[in-house]
């Protein structure tokens, strides 16, 4: 039994980093097509603006890779980033209380809708996809009553420097080439991220849950207070993703935010990692977020009309899907 158990991890482990290749190599093929495309695609400040525009979904995507891992899904990142924003707005305009105040408000706002989908998924037991559609819901609408309906915008003297968070940029005078502060903090994160997942207890839960959870319980695992840690890591993601939004616009939009989770996901699903749980890296998620970026700026450059760019990338998603699905039948 042992060793079936074993080469099975073994397989599924390299058809991981299987799926890891075809992403990787997929991106390599679509900057290679749309460079040859037009010759606006690969200039630096194009390139930049790739990389900005994966910030925020990035993190995103970093967070949902902790919960599908797992075998659930939230859908309520998008406004709980909006919501997170929200409330850094309220907290550094309203409140008139200093920037640093406002993250550390913005970011436990995000963990907060974290903790509570959590709550409603392992302790009331409600299917992921109920308990995180209903804090959309909720988080959504709190948005828009706690904002009166209106943009929420940085313009007290003590938030000047607000959007230096996300455009601004260290390495200018480090290295002399501007790279905007919102892609160092993506790719920070995705190291942090990385580092949760391989080398720490709650990763290790974290792919016993989505591998098979019942036999996770059997072997003396809480497993309800693990699953609420994950759920609520990903609304800290939320929240960070949700200041860098703010901090990129220089405001906060209370009507943003829907659309943001499905496009999150399918970075995730992109990078090969399982819808039915167990299986997934943060470097797939990485490559699948870029890919959604690279997609989306080459057909932009393109003149694609952006109903034909969402038709696109909807193949796209259900082309990764079906890819999970054969690879886990060949699994």
């Amino acid at each position: 039994m042992k060793v079936a158990l074993t080469s099975k991890k073994q397989i599924q482990v390299k058809s991981g980093m299987l799926q890891q290749l075809l992403a990787f190599a997929s991106l390599i093929a679509l900057v290679i097509v749309f460079t040859l495309s037009s010759e606006n695609f690969f200039r630096f400040d194009n390139i930049i603006g790739i990389l900005l525009s994966t910030a925020v979904i990035g993190v995103l995507a970093l967070g949902s890779t902790f919960v599908i891992i797992t075998g659930g899904i939230d859908l309520s990142v998008g406004t709980v980033m909006t919501f997170s924003s929200v409330m850094t707005g309220v907290i550094i305009t309203f409140w008139n209380m200093q920037i640093p105040y406002g993250i550390a408000g913005g970011i436990l706002a995000g963990a907060l809708c974290g903790l509570l989908s959590g709550l409603a998924v392992a302790k009331m037991k409600i299917p992921p996809f109920i308990a995180t559609l209903a804090m959309m819901m909720i988080t959504k609408g709190l948005s828009l009553v706690i904002s009166g309906t209106k943009p929420i915008y940085f313009d007290k003297p003590h938030a000047e420097g607000f959007t230096k968070l996300s455009l601004g940029s260290v390495t200018n005078w480090l290295i002399g080439v501007e790279i905007p502060n919102a892609v160092l903090i993506f790719f920070g994160l995705a190291i942090v991220a990385g580092l949760i997942l391989t080398k720490t207890i709650i990763g290790r839960y974290n792919f016993a849950l989505g591998s098979n959870e019942e036999a996770t319980r059997l072997s003396g695992v809480n497993v309800n207070a693990w699953k609420i840690a994950i759920y609520t890591i990903t609304g800290a993601f939320s929240g960070i993703a949700g200041i860098l939004m703010a901090s990129r616009l220089n405001s906060a939009q209370p009507a943003l935010g829907s659309g943001y989770e499905l496009e999150a996901i399918a970075a995730v699903v992109i990078g090969g990692t399982s819808l039915s749980g167990g299986q997934g890296t943060i470097l797939g998620t990485v490559i699948g977020a870029l890919i959604m970026s690279v997609l989306t700026n080459g057909l932009r450059i393109l003149s694609v009309p952006q109903e034909w760019q969402t038709v696109i990338i909807g193949l796209v998603v259900i082309g990764a899907v079906y890819s999970d699905i054969l690879r886990r039948r060949k699994a």
